[in-house]
């Protein structure tokens, strides 16, 4: 950039400043051009507000003094001027720019009357007004509250406005000293600084706390989509067993009937190739879900598990050292394979929890059958040893959410009274359609797995 742009947008920054101070400082808003969002400190206003009215009344009488002894104002004027300084602390808190620009008022109309005292050597103190102690104090305290709710950019307008205006309020005192303008000038910046340094690191800390909840939030919808997509891939296999029976019975259905009419095979036939062009659909899904599958291949294409294989299940975790004890109650009854997988899960899910968080816990599995569905309940006890630290995000009470509430049951899940944890699934009972034609065995060319 040459000297002509840099001269040209000097005076484009110079042109716009005036309109600026104007939008910054000419307001009625709380928060004018503030942080977005509600400060968490603010909440913390009613306790904050103790301290803070001592204080202000404490500067009141201190002011007050000064401003009818020492200035000759007067009682009534003194306790009005110091008053309203005192009151604008407190005001700060809600609304800091219009405390401020009290502040500044009451400074202006009381430079006279200290002006005039220190012509008649009056002042006692070795400053002089407006940064003797008190005022100093008054100033400060307001221009602290304001750099704590606005950007620093206002607050270092508001800064320079309050040095400048008591450069000229106290020009013509013959008391004021370029130290004590110096050590004036000095704690006010110190101020304002630590005031914008807290607003900004509390700033950082409120993003950083927004940006974790969005983390655990798209963890948490991450999670979900993950295990969905598994119960999607478990559930494919049992919705192509069906669809791979539909098609080979409708394949056989001309063969037993005799001298079928021309109607009937056209219609079997639209069947065979429905359910032929369902399962080829089946096939693509599960390869879009099965992408990123890190199972092997043979335990991909297994046959998915039923509550017949509730034993081999039990013996597992045995032989992993966890103490089981398994009750079934009730006749049992056909089930959909929906419901017989979900069980199944369900109990996986719950044993392979105890054995990771309830270390030497002991664990009972019950089944119940009832008419109207199946109930799975499993409960350990308290662990007799601290739990290993575990990585990352479990998918096991998510996954029974998600399986339960698929068939349209009900979950309980929660701690017992003597320390341990408890699992309660109600599954409807949801049987199987009946067969409408002859059971014949599977063909492998239309097996999906």
């Amino acid at each position: 950039m040459n000297r002509g742009d840099m001269m040209k947008c000097s005076a484009q920054v110079l042109r716009a400043w005036p309109r600026t101070l104007r939008g910054d400082l000419v307001t009625w808003e709380a928060d004018p051009n503030g942080q977005a969002g509600r400060p968490r400190w603010l909440d913390w206003r009613p306790v904050i507000m103790v301290p803070l009215v001592m204080l202000a009344v404490g500067l009141l009488i201190g002011g007050a003094n000064q401003y009818a002894f020492d200035f000759g104002m007067g009682i009534q004027l003194g306790i009005l001027f110091a008053g309203a300084q005192s009151a604008a602390i407190v005001v700060a808190l809600y609304r800091p720019v219009q405390a401020w620009w009290a502040t500044m008022l009451v400074m202006v109309m009381v430079a006279p009357f200290a002006v005039n005292a220190a012509s008649g050597m009056r002042i006692p103190w070795s400053g002089a007004f407006p940064w003797s102690g008190v005022g100093i104090a008054m100033q400060a305290g307001v221009l602290y509250l304001l750099a704590l709710r606005v950007r620093p950019r206002i607050a270092v307008e508001t800064l320079v406005i309050t040095v400048l205006a008591g450069l000229v309020c106290g020009a013509r005192n013959p008391l004021q000293s370029a130290h004590d303008i110096r050590l004036a000038i000095v704690a006010l910046a110190i101020t304002v600084a630590m005031g914008v340094a807290l607003r900004g690191l509390m700033a950082a800390r409120t993003q950083l706390v927004v940006q974790e909840e969005l983390t655990a939030e798209e963890r948490s919808r991450r999670t979900l989509l993950e295990e969905r997509n598994r119960i999607a891939r478990e559930l494919h296999d049992v919705v192509a067993h069906h669809m791979s029976v539909v098609s080979i019975q409708a394949q056989v259905v001309p063969h037993l009937v005799e001298n079928p009419s021309d109607e009937l095979r056209e219609n079997v036939e639209g069947i065979r190739r429905n359910a032929v062009d369902a399962l080829t659909e089946l096939r693509r899904v599960l390869g879009v879900l099965r992408s990123e599958d890190p199972l092997p291949h043979a335990a991909r294409h297994a046959p998915q598990p039923t509550l017949e294989r509730l034993d081999e299940l039990i013996d597992n975790a045995r032989g992993a050292g966890l103490t089981v004890t398994a009750e079934t109650t009730g006749e049992p009854h056909p089930l959909s394979p929906g419901v017989e997988l979900s069980a199944f899960r369900i109990v996986q899910e719950a044993l392979s929890n105890a054995m990771r968080h309830a270390p030497g816990a002991r664990v009972r599995v019950e089944i119940r059958h009832q008419g109207s569905g199946v109930t799975v309940r499993i409960t350990n006890t308290a662990p007799d040893r601290a739990a290993p630290p575990t990585s990352g995000i479990g998918h096991g009470l998510l996954g029974m959410r998600e399986r339960t509430a698929m068939l349209g049951g009900e979950l309980a899940t929660g701690a017992t009274p003597d320390g341990g944890y408890e699992v309660t699934a109600t599954l409807p009972a949801l049987p199987p359609a009946e067969p409408t034609g002859p059971a014949v065995p599977t063909d492998p060319a239309e097996d999906t797995r």
